[in-house]
């Protein structure tokens, strides 16, 4: 990731975060000026860094304030299957689940923020 990329997503969701606000994937990859085919993928990669970055770290993940149009207000199935990898949940999840799990990691980064 360019750090100059890097550093306007950790901005945008850091101000979001302190915010206790929630974005689309779409309206946050406009927001760090990508554009063009392939801008959510390329979104969702640097997302994921991040992800492995906080857990290293210990922290909640930011990731979790991007959310996807169609996954009612949930992140998209990416997240949680990252969140997998990572060892922070179980795949597949349950609807029930990935909303209890999104939302823990929600309360823990705006208590964070």
């Amino acid at each position: 990731m360019t750090e100059q990329v890097s550093a306007r997503l950790e901005a945008a969701l850091n101000h979001l975060a302190q915010r206790r606000q929630c974005i689309t994937y779409g309206a946050l990859a406009a927001q760090i000026g990508f554009d063009g085919p392939g801008r959510i993928r390329r979104l969702t990669d640097l997302l994921e860094v991040l992800m492995e970055e906080d857990v290293a770290l210990g922290r909640p993940l930011r990731a979790a304030v991007v959310t996807g149009k169609a996954s009612g207000g949930l992140p998209a199935q990416g997240f949680f299957l990252k969140a997998s990898v990572l060892g922070l949940c179980p795949n597949p999840l349950p609807p029930e689940a990935a909303k209890a799990f999104h939302d823990a990691q929600l309360e823990a980064l705006f208590a964070a923020s």
